[in-house]
Order: structure tokens, then sequence, then C-alpha cells
């Protein structure tokens, strides 16, 4: 019996250790992660927080809604809506605060700082461009939340830093910079379709790759790209070079990770590394 006892121990612990490899870090604040329990029967319920589809994931008789927290949540009540075959019912959570830091750059092109009328239309179709990219929300295969760093480097904690280019107050930072040398290749964390590619004024040459169920990544300033909107990337795979396009005070690359298109912590992925 004690044998018995043990093995299920064993096996308890295995399946606990799988479950904390195989997703993020949870952190339920603003930029973070909320792993929530929701009702769903042999198929998954459709989760919405905000007006965007979170990922669920199965756990043993569990449903988890895998949900990403803008970095503008105020903290308090947050409420999902969770649809299933019965009908709507509303789930709520709580998020946290927490307070980032302040950044001060110098850059040396002051129209990256203040654009000119031609420069602020091209900003405009490009935030369309990006947040088109950014909402993905497919389904295909199983839901994969595990993620690899894309580069080796110094990693910063930027990520919802307040921003101030030359003095201007501008929108927080909602990806993580890794300092790496010009050329250095940028590897897809995870397979995936890339969705957006292309010159962007603010990113210089970027990239967004759609994992499924609403995870998406970016990847900007890249001195070059090895892929093109609509191939299917694998994980691993080089994608491009690190650079220094765009608004940037030196080579680096810029990674952001977006949950049902609010841009999350990038480090809740690379903790275990």
């Amino acid at each position: 019996m004690n044998g018995f006892r043990l093995l299920l121990a064993s096996l308890a612990l295995a399946a606990s250790a799988a479950f904390a490899t195989d997703l993020p870090r949870e952190s339920r604040v603003p930029g973070g992660i909320a792993f929530i329990d929701v009702t769903g029967g042999t198929s998954p319920p459709r989760v919405v927080y905000g007006e965007h589809q979170t990922a669920v994931i199965r756990r043993d008789d569990r449903w988890i809604a895998v949900v990403g927290i803008p970095l503008a949540t105020k903290p308090g009540a947050q409420t999902l809506q969770v649809y299933t075959g019965t009908g709507k019912h509303d789930v709520p959570f709580n998020v946290t605060d927490k307070q980032y830091r302040t950044q001060k750059l110098t850059i040396k092109n002051q129209r990256q700082v203040d654009p000119n009328p031609d420069d602020l239309k091209r900003i405009a179709s490009e935030q369309e461009r990006s947040s088109a990219a950014l909402s993905k929300f497919t389904t295909t295969g199983m839901p994969s939340l595990t993620l690899l760093s894309p580069v080796p480097g110094v990693r910063s904690d930027s990520y919802g830093s307040r921003r101030i280019f030359n003095g201007q107050p501008r929108n927080p930072h909602t990806g993580m910079d890794i300092a790496a040398p010009t050329g250095t290749p940028i590897k897809s964390p995870a397979a995936g379709s890339v969705v957006e590619a292309g010159d962007f004024f603010f990113n210089g040459n970027t990239l967004y790759i759609d994992h499924g169920y609403g995870l998406v990544t970016m990847y900007c300033h890249l001195d070059s790209l090895a892929v093109k909107a609509g191939d299917a990337v694998q994980a691993g795979q080089v994608i491009g070079k690190v650079g220094a396009t765009g608004r940037v005070t030196g080579p680096h690359l810029h990674w952001g990770v977006a949950l049902n298109r609010a841009m999350v912590d990038p480090g809740l992925f690379l903790g275990g590394e």
C-alpha cells in the first residue's frame, strides 16, 4: 500500500512539473498572465476577456483559460465571459498592482520622436497592420504555450517601463529588449506562421508570427528578414538577424509576446531557462 501511495505521489509530482514547464509563469498584474478555471463539457468553452478570445487548455478534468492581461489594465476586479452549450456566464478574477520603472532615452534622429505629417500617415497605416497581426486567433492543432528565447544576449527588464525620448513622454514599453551584435541569428521560439512582415517607421524591419490560439510574437529592429508573410516556420528556425533599424539607440532585438491581443511580459515565458 505504501508503495502504491508513493507511486501516486510521484505521478502527481510529475503532472505538476509538466504543468509548470509547458506554460508561462502566472502573474496576475497589468502585463501579466492569469490561469482561470472555467466550466466546460467534453469540448472547450469559448472564453472572452474584453473584446478578445482567450486560449483554453485541458488539465485532467479541468478547463483553464490562459488570459493575457493588458498593460493598461487598472488593478481590481476583472471578468471573463464564458460561453458553453448551456449559455453564457461570467467568471471574476482579480488583478493586483505593479509599479514599472521609467526609462530616459536619447534618440539621434529627432523625426523618430516628432514625426512629420507624412510620417504620421505611414505610422497610422502600420499600426493597423500591427494590430491585425497581433489580434490573430487561429485554432489549428492543439494550444501550445511553450516558447524558447529567440536570441542569446543580455535581456533587459524594460517591459512595462515608462519611456521618455529626448525629454518627451511616450507609451510604455510592451516588449523585451535583448542586446546582441548586428547579424546575430534570430530563431523562432515555437512553430507558427508569419502573418506580417515589413519595414515599419518605429519598429524598423519587423516580423509577426502566429503560433495559434491567440499567441502571437513580434520581432523588431531586424537587420534582415529570412522569412516572409505566409511562410510556415518551425521552432528553432532562423527568421532574421539582429539589427538597429527603426527607433533605436543601438543593435538589439525587441521581442513582443501577445496573448488574446494583450502585450504581456515575455519574461514570463523564460523563467525556466
